[in-house]
């Protein structure tokens, strides 16, 4: 079995790296065409995506899955008009390949060209969410590249019938169905193969929890592009104006609380909190937050649950807030260092100079002055669908687009020159 596991992953990996180079000489208006006939096709086959979708989510309510893991996993009619319209998207964009970044001429008549060029093979390793599928297939052929999904078992039969209908689709264009690999097995040896093909697969995008993302960046042999899980702060200073504060996070509370651009943890200042409690209280009494806070918050709203260390690095997914209350801002700031994930982290308040302090010194992909971290995303920043957001450093950070999943080549002219 083990070995079965092992050669049919190699292979995939081996077909996806040849068709990549079928790809990667695409022309801009060939790859747009092909993403928007896969769009249309997708919307003509809605009823076999949902179906596979409902058996999905019958396994997933046997198997007493949360409701935020719920809504990640679920379809609708709508949800696969979105990513549709994602990939419609993704072919109105600039497309970066063969951007000429900077050039110049050496004294010896030798031109020197810096090139963007796709980066080839990107594996794609992600959890329960199936417009995953769709997002990085489109992202990965607008950009010149092959890839090898690797869906959570507990989509494997809504990721499996969206690549069909993605298959269905290439057969009448100029891509190979193999640019586009579907690990099928649910056999976690599959995944851990995936680590180690570095002679195939160029790049390994992780997407999902904490426990997923470490597994990849411990133990991959292959360059990993670390997607982050979202411990995201929002820091009412004592300067905040009380109705912006309040909308703000509620709506990055509430709008969409399991995804990964939710905030997770309320930090306030004592001047404000103590002036505006009544306001506070109300508000989560009103959108249904349940409050877990340290002792000052504990005390003081009605219903709250003392805080321990798990709710200050906890990523909730779901209507509940740690709440804790500071001195200053530089307290602020040491809780955010102390347990942030370097996702999305935001002040709000009216005074210029501190939230210019805030931003300058906070580590984090985002970072935002009187604004919902709920626009970390690459469709609400303009990439079109996004392959994940980065929490890491180097290469890319932040909503990956179109550029991220590219590298850079030096291509060299010359007339008979040596050294």
């Amino acid at each position: 079995m083990s070995l079965l596991v092992e050669t049919n992953v190699e292979t995939q990996a081996k077909v996806a790296k040849k068709a990549a180079k079928v790809v990667g000489l695409l022309s801009t208006e060939e790859k747009n065409s092909i993403l928007k006939h896969i769009a249309n096709t997708l919307e003509s086959n809605v009823s076999h995506i949902l179906e596979a979708n409902n058996k999905d989510l019958d396994k997933g309510r046997e198997k007493g899955y949360t409701e935020a893991y719920m809504d990640r996993l679920a379809l609708s009619e709508d949800r696969i008009a979105d990513f549709a319209n994602g990939l419609r998207e993704v072919a109105e964009l600039e497309d970066p390949v063969g951007d000429i970044l900077s050039d110049w001429t050496l004294e010896n008549g030798l031109q020197v060209e810096k090139v963007r060029v796709p980066l080839g093979v990107i594996g794609m390793i992600y959890e329960a969410r199936p417009n995953v599928t769709v997002d990085a297939t489109g992202l990965a052929l607008k950009s010149g590249n092959a890839i090898v999904l690797k869906g959570g078992s507990s989509a494997i039969n809504s990721n499996q019938a969206i690549v069909d209908v993605i298959h269905k689709a290439l057969k009448t264009t100029s891509i190979p169905e193999e640019a586009v690999q579907f690990i099928a097995s649910t056999d976690r040896k599959a995944t851990q193969e995936l680590f180690t093909m570095k002679d195939h697969i160029d790049v390994l995008i992780p997407r999902g929890g904490a426990s997923l993302i470490n597994a990849v960046v411990e133990n991959a042999t292959v360059p990993v592009l670390e997607t982050g899980v979202g411990n995201c702060h929002l820091y009412i200073d004592k300067d905040a104006d009380v109705e912006k504060a309040l909308s703000i996070v509620v709506n990055a509370k509430t709008d969409r609380p399991a995804v990964c651009n939710a905030a997770e943890t309320l930090i306030v200042h004592e001047a404000w909190f103590h002036a505006n409690k009544e306001a506070l209280i109300n508000m989560f009494k009103d959108n249904g937050i349940t409050v877990h806070g340290d002792d000052t918050v504990f005390e003081t709203i009605p219903g709250a649950e003392k805080a321990g260390h798990e709710d200050w690095t906890n990523e909730y997914l779901s209507l509940d807030i740690a709440v804790k209350v500071v001195a200053d801002m530089d307290e602020a700031i040491d809780h955010i260092d102390e347990f942030g994930t370097k996702h999305s982290e935001a002040i709000i308040t009216e005074n210029k100079e501190t939230a210019s302090k805030f931003m300058k010194l906070v580590d984090a992909a985002a970072v935002y002055q009187n604004a919902s971290t709920r626009f970390t995303d690459g469709g609400a920043l303009g990439f079109g669908a996004e392959i994940g957001i980065s929490t890491q450093k180097l290469h890319a950070r932040g909503p990956m687009g179109l550029p991220a999943l590219t590298t850079v080549k030096f291509q060299m002219t010359g007339n008979g020159q040596i050294r």
